[in-house]
């Protein structure tokens, strides 16, 4: 969609839905958009929540589908699909389920932080952040070293490859992480059916490729 009105503000809530509870008033947002894969719904599917007071132009006009915003045949099942994920993550967040990825979160963090002694830094603040996800520099190795040594866990260095050339990521760097840090970055996501045997067997594996690229 085009551009909105100089001062409008839009959140993107992406890896938000489902693993913290917000609320658009009291965000006091103008747009926020949601993402249906994050809470299990089927890819392809999203949401955008707009104020009643802003004026939004569709790219392509058509029929009077999406209150006239979106031309085409709606996807009748990714939308339910969307509805019904967003609903079940919502019973999870009332149920206080998200308090158990915490914990298999600390878990994680301190296995990898005890087989990896002083190499292991965390990646934003220990407290204030989403429950699911743990992101660590792992000093002395590459991220995607470690990567290629771990078959066994699926992982993300968060920086970008091309033609071989390894570059930072963006947001560790506007972050203020130096070039290091960054490119020794590993994110690690926990989801709905993570276990603890799972956390162990990812740590027993990360802290042992750990090693095995470290500089020495």
């Amino acid at each position: 969609m085009p551009p909105c009105a100089a001062g409008t503000f839009h959140s993107d809530a992406a890896q938000a839905i489902g693993k913290i509870s917000f609320d658009v008033a009291a965000l006091d947002v103008d747009l926020l958009t949601v993402v249906g894969h994050k809470v299990y719904a089927p890819k392809g599917i999203a949401a955008l929540y707009a104020r009643s007071s802003v004026a939004l132009e569709p790219v392509v006009y058509g029929g009077g589908q999406e209150h006239g915003l979106r031309a085409g045949t709606e996807n009748v099942a990714l939308a339910v699909g969307l509805g019904v994920a967003a609903r079940l993550a919502a019973d999870d967040l009332a149920a206080g389920r998200h308090h158990r990825l915490q914990q298999l979160q600390d878990r994680l963090h301190e296995r990898l932080a005890a087989g990896l002694p002083d190499r292991v830094l965390l990646n934003g603040p220990a407290t204030a952040r989403r429950p699911n996800t743990v992101n660590v520099s792992i000093r002395g190795s590459a991220g995607h070293e470690l990567l290629a040594a771990l078959p066994g866990v699926a992982a993300s260095i968060g920086s970008a490859c091309h033609s071989g050339t390894h570059e930072p990521s963006p947001v560790l760097t506007t972050m203020g992480l130096n070039t290091d840090r960054s490119l020794s970055a590993l994110r690690l996501s926990l989801g709905r059916w993570s276990t603890t045997d799972d956390i162990d067997r990812a740590a027993t594996q990360i802290v042992k490729a750990g090693w095995d690229t470290g500089k020495r």
